[in-house]
């Protein structure tokens, strides 16, 4: 079974403060099976005001989804989780956790908190590119959310 490919745009928000994963993140969406636009910030208080269109991102779409990492500066991953699943207006973006962590507690904590998935960072550069095309390919072609 083939995937089809979206002709609307799919915006998503990457958390992420690893110069490296957001390059390898980037040219993950270099593919062009892949109509996202990869939005970039880079702690957790940023996450939020880009989540709720807060200065300095007034202008911001609004997420599709979300690619979380835990290690954040300012607020981490898993306050940013906890807030996102507890605010009405966003709780409905899937977010996805991506992590240098395999700890059973991270994981726990983060499906407690309603994460859609959790997928530790591959170390290889062609693996971890193949997972984030993987999720965004599910979460973009296949998965149907609200309002899309």
């Amino acid at each position: 079974m083939t995937a089809s490919v979206r002709t609307d745009p799919f915006d998503v928000l990457l958390v992420e403060d690893d110069p490296g994963d957001v390059l390898m993140t980037r040219e993950a969406f270099a593919d062009d099976r892949i109509n996202g636009r990869l939005h970039v910030v880079n702690d957790g208080i940023q996450a939020m005001a880009f989540l709720r269109r807060e200065e300095p991102f007034t202008q911001a779409p609004a997420a599709d989804l979300i690619l979380l990492d835990l290690n954040l500066p300012r607020r981490g991953g898993i306050e940013v989780l906890a807030e996102v699943k507890a605010d009405t207006d966003l709780r409905r973006i899937p977010v996805v956790v991506l992590s240098t962590s395999g700890a059973a507690e991270d994981i726990l904590r983060s499906y407690n908190l309603h994460a859609n998935a959790y997928v530790t960072k591959a170390v290889d550069f062609d693996r971890f590119v193949d997972d984030v095309r993987f999720i965004d390919d599910f979460f973009i072609t296949v998965v149907r959310l609200p309002g899309r």
